[in-house]
């Protein structure tokens, strides 16, 4: 049987751990399928974890001690009382033995964990969890095969301690996109809707109307035209039972993913509130199983394991597919994305804004709700079909053992691929904070920019830099420790930096990227744009990994050799370009800027921009393997060729700006400005600042005389006649009250918001205070910075349009007319007396 895994969980019994997978099969999606969802039972497993060999005298004798006090307490069973030791020996990165401890119970394995580091005896790996130990030593990833007698059950088929082997497999899952409805204080539910191509439903709770609900489990409308919207409504008496006919439905339908916006924040907390309220058993798990909730306080996050089944958040998904938008609001994405909106920005209610139009169409037109509802759902559906996310975090779970839901975790998925081929190598992993060093690695190498405007501006990439180090020069934590350790000459090494040094033969990481890269070059050549994506963040995230505290595999002289090195690069391809005849303007991290002369045609150019990459990839190739005598994988790209360039300087100074440019390419067939890190493209700047830059930009390129839009500009501010752009955007990064010290404006309105929402007495007018991660839009006053609420009512206070000109208009211009020998106040100053 070839099978996907969704979820993995454990517990301990007597005999040892059983592990429970989850998994949906390739059975195809139809819409009454046999049981596609897989339930494996693995049984009598161990927990692990290692300790010096030195030590097994003194350990035997604490643990035998332990075990004397622990088979006078009832509180242990017997599992907790015995362990054996392991017969393989291993080494850790000080080449001391070490052997593995197996003890029956995953808590056994702490406890005894803890009692040993109380008497100073190290122990390694204790961390790791039984079923992530079990997958990654078989390493199976995403796909598996079953081998093994099996029993059929209603929803689902059980093996009981089959065997496993790895697969590549993508599974076609069977999703439901859900979206809840309620009042503003998320107290009272108004309706749920669950959507797909073959199901469309929405439980609407209505106390005053009986209607008959018991179709809610098996009807499965393919018509979607919105007029028949009561084909899809099952009226339900009470939130009880709106509740229960939600649950007895996802039961039956037997998803293996549900996906939504804000997701399990929201929704599903809001429904694990409401079903405590109501005494109802919120069993989403396959097998009517219990979820299961994490709370990290630090961040007031929540997280939730659902057996057998997935919950994807479309925003966290999008993040870490690495989209990016203005605001991850469902309307604004599903606009961007599909051209599309949610219905309440067409319903006659719209001067009502969010909750207050909900409830009003609750109490007066349920059918338009239950529309509203499933548009919500339904642009949730869509965003991930466009976005292909279902493929992205399959891809990415196949690749790196992450399980679908889990968002983020590169160090998890660096130590699931890394650890059982460093375990096969003879080695364990460190501890995490073990690895210490005073040494401080530093980051991507900077050039000095030369400001001006420029045309004929070519960028240089060197593709996958940090990655394509780790291959060349072979930098790997298994690759130091065996060099150290045999005592390698230097014939047979690769030297680093800061004293680091790396075996030419025996290494792991770089074979890791090598395959990884292979993969995404075969995958750009299916245009396979998920499986592209993924390889890409994951290739990239393994510097990062490295050189972060938080995986234990952190060790400056590690990370500092593939940043250093990356600094030694690109300081001699500068050096090389120049000595060829091409002015090298800026370098960042892994690019360089080549000025080829303003006389040059764009033909001459484009030619120029190949001849320099081909001929870089030969010096490298020859470099290396004269100096190292080692093949070369890095690889320099001819990126973009910028007709017109400018690279500013640090306002209030001469001397160059870092990553911030500006530059006209051809896109196309026809000529687009392109912005870095200037305020065109930063989400904290109005869209005044963004339109008269886009604008002054476009005509200082095209040699176009500025004076007379800039002085209209600042006539338009100054008569409001541009108040509509003057709004300020910017997320709260923290809790108000976490703001002690330098009070930014956009925390200033917050406040100032907050005291407004505590002024309303009213359910209908109630409004939650700012928390961190909204969005606070706000204006520049004559009494401070006043925000702009959610009906968006304009702060009475007169707007203060000399600070718009000064701090949004002023910086903008003088950054480009000082290279064409004007500047904003010598153009404006008349204009500004006149008012």
């Amino acid at each position: 049987m070839q099978a996907f895994l969704l979820t993995r969980q454990w517990h301990d019994t007597p005999q040892g751990i059983t592990l429970e997978l989850w998994c949906t099969c390739a059975t195809p999606i139809a819409k009454n399928p046999p049981p596609h969802a897989l339930r494996i039972l693995i049984t009598q497993q161990e927990a692990v974890f290692f300790v010096q060999q030195k030590d097994l005298t003194r350990i035997a004798q604490l643990l035998t001690d332990n075990r004397s006090t622990q088979n006078n307490s009832a509180k242990h069973n017997s599992a907790n009382n015995s362990y054996r030791t392991g017969t393989k020996v291993f080494k850790n990165d000080q080449n001391t033995p070490v052997v593995p401890l197996y003890f029956l119970s995953y808590r056994a394995a702490r406890d005894n964990e803890a009692r040993l580091t109380q008497h100073n005896i190290p122990v390694w790996e204790a961390d790791i969890r039984p079923p992530e130990r079990y997958l990654m030593e078989r390493f199976i990833t995403g796909g598996l095969t079953i081998e093994g007698p099996s029993r059929t059950y209603t929803d689902h088929i059980e093996y009981y301690n089959p065997k496993l082997s790895p697969l590549i497999f993508t599974p076609q899952l069977r999703s439901l996109s859900v979206d809840i409805e309620t009042s503003m204080d998320a107290q009272q539910l108004y309706s749920i809707a669950a959507y797909n191509h073959e199901a469309q439903h929405v439980f609407m709770v209505n106390h005053t109307t009986a209607h008959d609900s018991s179709d809610a489990d098996t009807d499965t409308d393919t018509d979607t035209d919105t007029e028949n919207i009561n084909n899809h409504i099952h009226y339900l008496p009470s939130e009880h039972a709106c509740l229960g006919a939600f649950l007895h439905f996802i039961q039956h339908y037997n998803p293996d993913c549900l996906i939504g916006w804000n997701f399990i924040q929201f929704d599903l907390k809001v429904l694990k509130a409401l079903c405590q309220k109501h005494k109802v058993a919120f069993n989403l798990g396959r097998a009517q199983q219990p979820i299961k909730w994490r709370e990290d306080k630090s961040t007031n996050r929540y997280y939730i394991t659902i057996p057998g089944r997935l919950a994807l958040d479309g925003i966290e998904l999008l993040k870490a597919a690495t989209y990016n938008f203005a605001s991850f609001k469902l309307d604004n994405v599903a606009q961007e994305l599909l051209g599309e909106r949610k219905l309440i920005e067409n319903n006659p209610l719209n001067s009502q804004q969010g909750g207050q139009a909900i409830t009003t169409l609750y109490k007066t037109n349920q059918q338009q709700l239950a529309k509203y509802n499933l548009q919500d759902c339904k642009l949730v559906w869509d965003i991930f079909a466009k976005t292909k996310l279902f493929e992205f975090a399959i891809v990415r779970s196949q690749l790196t053992g992450l399980l679908m839901d889990r968002m983020g975790g590169s160090v998890a998925a660096f130590e699931f691929s890394y650890l059982p081929k460093l375990h096969r190598k003879g080695y364990i992993a460190p501890n995490l904070g073990e690895l210490q060093s005073s040494i401080i690695s530093p980051g991507g190498y900077v050039l000095d920019s030369q400001p001006g405007i420029y045309n004929n501006v070519l960028v240089l990439d060197f593709k996958s830099l940090y990655p394509s180090i780790i291959r060349t020069f072979h930098i790997d934590p298994y690759a130091y420790w065996y060099a150290q350790h045999q005592q390698l000459s230097p014939s047979v090494t690769i030297p680093g930096f800061n004293d680091a040094y790396f075996s030419k033969e025996e290494h792991l990481l770089p074979t890791i990227i090598k395959e990884l890269w292979q993969a995404r070059d075969q995958a750009k050549a299916n245009n396979d744009q998920p499986l592209s994506q993924a390889i890409k963040i994951i290739m990239n995230s393994f510097y990062g990994v490295l050189g972060s505290t938080g995986c234990r595999f952190f060790d400056p002289r590690i990370c500092s050799s593939i940043t250093l090195r990356g600094h030694q690069i690109i300081q001699q391809t500068k050096h090389w370009i120049e000595k060829n005849g091409s002015q090298v303007i800026y370098g960042d991290t892994d690019s360089v800027f080549v000025w080829v002369g303003n006389d040059k045609t764009e033909e001459q150019a484009l030619a120029i921009g190949t001849t320099l990459a081909a001929g870089l990839n030969q010096y490298w190739q020859n470099v290396l393997r004269s100096e190292y005598d080692i093949p070369c994988a890095l690889e320099i790209e001819f990126e973009t060729l910028y007709l017109q360039f400018l690279m500013p300087t640090i306002r209030n100074s001469s001397q160059g700006s870092k990553k911030r440019y500006a530059g006209v390419v051809h896109h196309d067939g026809q000529k687009k400005i392109i912005f870095k890190g200037l305020e065109n493209v930063r989400t904290d700047w109005t869209a005044l600042a963004k339109n008269f830059q886009l604008a002054l930009y476009t005509k200082v390129f095209n040699n176009e005389p500025v004076e007379q839009y800039i002085n209209d500009t600042v006539q338009n501010v100054l008569k409001g006649n541009m108040d509509e752009q003057l709004i300020y955007r910017k997320r709260l990064r923290r809790n108000l009250e976490d703001y002690q010290k330098n009070i930014p404006p956009h925390v200033q309105a917050a406040h100032k918001l907050a005291r407004q929402y505590t002024q309303q007495t009213t359910a209908y007018d109630w409004q939650p205070p700012p928390q961190k991660g909204d969005w606070i839009e706000y204006l520049l006053t004559v009494n401070g910075p006043e925000p702009i609420a959610q009906n968006k009512n304009i702060p009475t206070s007169p707007i203060a349009y000399d600070q718009y000109i000064e701090r949004q208009l002023k910086p903008i211009a003088d950054s480009v007319l000082q290279f064409i020998g004007l500047s904003f106040d010598s153009i404006t100053t008349i204009q500004m007396g006149l008012f």
